[in-house]
């Protein structure tokens, strides 16, 4: 039996070509004809179910990029990714997207929006109980009719997190999450996303630019060059949870590392 949220990714590779150019020769189809962007090159990557795996790259790398590919919402130029042992040829209701802004929408209360996926269930009470069962486990009770402008940041990033683990997907990908929280929010939102994927164990891939993120919450981290991107480390971080720089001295110097890797010269 296959692994639920198992993915391979082989020889991957992403170029965008200039409109004014032809697209590419039919002699030559990995050669560029005109202006060519290459943004991904030769990713190969492996990532086990129930893993969180954290993605972080400069600006710009194709950090996104990569994850829409492995989403299912972009085409790769050359390469594949194979999910469950699937070759993938488009999205799935099996692996859902939480994109970088707030996607709820605006005319549906958090009840409302936590349903969408569920509308084709036969059994009614079930799916209200399912419904209520993510809207607590996000910490939203009380707010069940409240409409988005109503809710803070933080709020409606959980509800986001409940409408796409209503549906108990296989894998769940998060395009930089924490976009537009302050602090304290941000703080709140990544314990709760650590939290969940503990409790409800699926493959998670989180595309961040913030380094402490990726090494707080990732079972693996993955750090990608400037562009066009190859993959500079994709290493198992077996430290204990709750994790913290000050009392973890080999998670320290680990974020050291991955500051100087990216071209930073940090140190604590």
């Amino acid at each position: 039996m296959t692994d639920m949220g198992h993915i391979v990714i082989k020889n991957l590779r992403k170029e965008y070509i200039d409109r004014r150019h032809k697209r590419r020769s039919k002699d030559e189809p990995n050669e560029c004809i005109g202006d060519c962007v290459l943004v991904l090159d030769n990713i190969n990557l492996e990532f086990c179910e129930g893993e969180m795996v954290t993605i972080l790259g400069p600006s710009g790398c194709g950090k996104s990029t990569l994850l829409r590919i492995i989403a299912g919402f972009d085409k790769p130029t050359a390469g594949s990714v194979v999910i469950n042992g699937e070759t993938l040829t488009g999205p799935s209701s099996d692996h859902i997207f939480v994109f970088q802004h707030n996607a709820l929408l605006p005319w549906m209360t958090v009840q409302e929006n936590v349903a969408l996926g569920l509308r084709g269930m036969e059994d009614k009470e079930m799916m209200k109980e399912q419904i209520q069962e993510h809207i607590e486990l996000v910490e939203l009770e009380g707010f069940e009719n409240h409409y988005p402008y109503q809710l803070s940041g933080g709020m409606q990033r959980r509800a986001e997190l409940a409408r796409a683990l209503a549906v108990n997907p296989d894998t769940l990908f998060m395009d930089e999450p924490f976009t537009g929280l302050d602090f304290l929010a941000h703080m709140k939102m990544r314990e709760e996303v650590v939290n969940m994927h503990e409790y409800f164990e699926k493959t998670i891939l989180v595309v961040t630019h913030d380094i402490d993120d990726a090494l707080i919450m990732g079972d693996r981290i993955v750090v990608l060059s400037g562009r066009p991107a190859h993959v500079k480390l994709s290493e198992k971080l077996d430290f204990p949870r709750p994790r913290s720089f000050v009392k973890n001295t080999e998670l320290s110097k680990l974020r050291d590392e991955v500051y100087l890797m990216l071209g930073v010269n940090y140190a604590v």
